[in-house]
C-alpha cells in the first residue's frame, strides 16, 4: 500500500491537507472521502483497510477548519467553499487518476456537503455514496441553539461554541468513542455562521432532491441518535433518478463503517461499486 500525505489548493486559494493510500498496481476505482463535522480523513481505516487490499485507491481531504487544513476550527463563511474544495479535490484525484472511475463517499455533515456538490456537480463522478447525512439543523445541535445561531450569524459570524457531540453515540464498538476522545485532530466547535450555513444548504438540497442525476446509494444505522435516519429515509423517496439504493442497518449508531457491522457495510459498498465500474 502506497500512502502519501499533501496539500492542494482549494477554494479562494487555500491550501487544504490531503492524503492517499493507493494499490500497487493500477487501481479498479477511487473512492473520495468527505468527512464529517469536527473530524479529518485520518478516521476512515476501516475504509482504507478494507478496499485498498481489494485494488481501489482512497483519496481524502481535511477540510478547512479540520485536522490538519488551516482554518478557524468548525467555521466557514459560506458552503460554497465546502463544496469549491470538493470539487478542487475531485479534478485534482483525476488528473492523478486518469480514467479510473469515481465514487464519492460523503459522511454525516460530509453527507450533506456530498450531495450539495452531486446536485451542482454530477459530472465526473460515476456515483455516491452518502452515509448518515446530516439533512436536519438539529443534526448536531439542540433546537434552542439552531435559534441563537440564526440571530448571532450576521451579529458574530466568527463566534464558535462547543456542541457536545457524544462520542459514544457514533459506534457501538467502545474503542471508537475512546480513540475520538482521545484524537488531538477531533474538534467540538462550530461558529454561528457554520450552523446558519448547514440549514441553508440542508434546505436547498431537500429543496432540488428531483434534481439528482448520478447513481446513489445511501446507507444509515436506524439508531443514529445524531442525524435521525427518518430525514434520510424521507430524502431517498423524494430522489427521482431510478439508480438508487438504500441500506438501513438495524441497531446501527452514527459511524455505519466504524460501527459493530462495518464488515458487512464494506461489503455492501463494495458491491454496489461494482455494479456501477
Amino acid at each position: 500500500m502506497d500512502h502519501i500525505e499533501g496539500t492542494f489548493q482549494g477554494f479562494g486559494d487555500v491550501h487544504l491537507f490531503y492524503q492517499r493510500w493507493r494499490p500497487e498496481k493500477k487501481p479498479k476505482a477511487v473512492l473520495v472521502i468527505v468527512h464529517g463535522f469536527g473530524e479529518h480523513s485520518g478516521r476512515y481505516m476501516n475504509v482504507v483497510d478494507h478496499f485498498v487490499p481489494r485494488q481501489y485507491a482512497i483519496y481524502g481531504l481535511d477540510h478547512r477548519g479540520h485536522g490538519r487544513s488551516p482554518g478557524q476550527r468548525g467555521h466557514v463563511n459560506s458552503f460554497e467553499e465546502f463544496r469549491g474544495d470538493v470539487d478542487a479535490f475531485v479534478k485534482l484525484v483525476d488528473q492523478q487518476e486518469p480514467r479510473i472511475p469515481i465514487f464519492l463517499w460523503g459522511h454525516s455533515m460530509g453527507g450533506l456537503i456530498g450531495l450539495d456538490y452531486i446536485l451542482h456537480h454530477p459530472e465526473g463522478l460515476r456515483g455516491a455514496i452518502i452515509s448518515g447525512p446530516s439533512l436536519t439543523p438539529s443534526g448536531f445541535a439542540s433546537p434552542i441553539m439552531v435559534t441563537l445561531t440564526r440571530i448571532f450569524s450576521r451579529l458574530w459570524p466568527t463566534f464558535s461554541i462547543d456542541i457536545g457531540l457524544d462520542a459514544m453515540a457514533l459506534a457501538r464498538t467502545p474503542e471508537v468513542g475512546k480513540a475520538y476522545r482521545e484524537d488531538t485532530l477531533v474538534h467540538g466547535r462550530a461558529s454561528t455562521r457554520l450552523g446558519t450555513e448547514l440549514e441553508l444548504a440542508s434546505n436547498w438540497v431537500k429543496a432540488h432532491v428531483a434534481e439528482l442525476k448520478i447513481p446513489l446509494l445511501m446507507i444509515h444505522g436506524d439508531a443514529d441518535t445524531i442525524c435521525p435516519v427518518s430525514e434520510t429515509l424521507s430524502f431517498f423517496e423524494q430522489v427521482t433518478f431510478a439508480d438508487k439504493e438504500l441500506k438501513v442497518y438495524p441497531g446501527g449508531y452514527h459511524e455505519s463503517h466504524n460501527d459493530i457491522e462495518h464488515e458487512q457495510v464494506m461489503a455492501d459498498v463494495e458491491g454496489w461499486i461494482k455494479q456501477h465500474m
